[in-house]
């Protein structure tokens, strides 16, 4: 006898096979977290090859899962692209599209046990040797994490912490990850950084605490804090969040500013096609945990293929341009957990044809650096 009562709504799942899912899950969470945890893991486990010396990083069909009561949610599904040395890369799309998440796997900070890369590869290049990050342990991870990749978070209130002042927070960065810095010392170069980023009168700074500096002060420390140990890779999440728009196009000059002079890259992650305009080299378009489109800044935004990404170039405002209306796209992003076999994007769109309800697109090639998954980039596409 079957005592699994067949439900007539497929979205709602019976006791029996929430249980069934979460035993599984938790076989799968094990497994994942027992390897980062393993202590004294050869190094050479982890040690891989760069496809292009000139990138700083390559994510090489990651696949990032959270796995939850309800079925797994795959929150990066396949996702490929590079970030190369000196450049600013931008991450765009809707809430829940995967760009936070592809970030957090660079760092290792997905909320686990739930979260857990579960396949591909993150290709980190520090200049004189290449690892693979998704294979690394959590021990080895943390002499990178925050020195050599470090991560501007996009509210700094709850990224700070209340009960420390800013010089100590500072100065702990500096202590963990420099060596030879004295207490005396990491205070100099926390005075430095702040100084660095255009905080007036630093010293006084130091001694304040989270509470008692405006938001744009405390996205200023919370950059500071990113740069202490000058990194290769700065991830910033959502920069400018939360500040006013003068504030915006503060701390977006100090980015630029900053990147030059240390010489670092950045990846840009913003659902703000303004911000990525004025900062990005190089634009990746995420939807539903997949890569719809990608190419240099210029040929996103003058010559978008994929509709999802014309569809939010149309959604922007426009200055000098009456409309009644801001126009959105229609319908709603797919169930992350029971994802169609075809585009997922094509219940959406307004230039559907019949060849979007076969197989998932490939990227198409518009040129070396411009790709789109979608078939109307494919010179056999057919009428609905």
């Amino acid at each position: 006898m079957n005592l699994i009562k067949k439900n007539k709504n497929p979205n709602i799942l019976t006791r029996r096979e929430e249980r069934e899912i979460i035993k599984e899950n938790r076989k799968m969470m094990k497994h994942f977290e027992d390897r980062k945890k393993r202590k004294n893991v050869s190094e050479s486990e982890y040690l891989t090859q760069m496809h292009d010396s000139k990138n700083v990083v390559e994510f090489d069909d990651l696949h990032t899962y959270f796995y939850t009561s309800a079925g797994t949610v795959k929150a990066v599904d396949g996702v490929t692209f590079d970030i190369p040395e000196g450049s600013t890369v931008g991450v765009v799309g809707e809430s829940g599209c995967g760009k936070s998440v592809t970030s957090l796997s660079l760092m290792q900070l997905l909320q686990a046990p739930q979260g857990q890369i579960t396949g591909g590869t993150i290709r980190y290049n520090s200049g004189s040797k290449c690892y693979d990050v998704a294979k690394m342990p959590t021990e080895a991870m943390r002499k990178i994490r925050g020195k050599e990749i470090s991560m501007i978070f996009q509210e700094p209130m709850t990224s700070l912490n209340p009960v420390f002042t800013i010089g100590t927070q500072i100065d702990e960065v500096i202590l963990l990850h420099l060596d030879g810095y004295t207490k005396k010392k990491a205070r100099e170069k926390s005075i430095e950084m702040l100084q660095l980023v255009g905080i007036a009168r630093p010293e006084a700074i130091c001694d304040s605490f989270p509470h008692e500096l405006s938001g744009g002060m405390r996205q200023r420390v919370m950059i500071a804090i990113a740069l202490a140990c000058n990194p290769r890779l700065i991830i910033a999440d959502e920069p400018t969040t939360a500040l006013v728009v003068t504030i915006q196009a503060q701390i977006l000059d100090l980015l630029r500013e900053i990147k030059a002079k240390i010489k670092s890259s950045i990846m840009l992650i913003t659902h703000d096609l303004g911000v990525v305009a004025e900062m990005a080299d190089f634009v990746v378009v995420m939807y539903a945990g997949r890569i719809i489109e990608k190419g240099t800044a210029e040929e996103i935004f003058l010559n978008p293929k994929h509709p999802y990404t014309i569809g939010l170039m149309k959604s922007k405002p426009v200055v000098n341009k009456n409309v009644e209306r801001l126009y959105s796209i229609p319908g709603q992003v797919p169930n992350p957990i029971n994802m169609p076999n075809y585009c997922y994007f094509r219940d959406r769109c307004e230039k559907r044809f019949g060849k979007c309800a076969g197989d998932y697109p490939p990227l198409f090639s518009f040129s070396d650096t411009h790709f789109a998954a979608c078939y109307l980039g494919d010179t056999d596409k057919e009428a609905e």
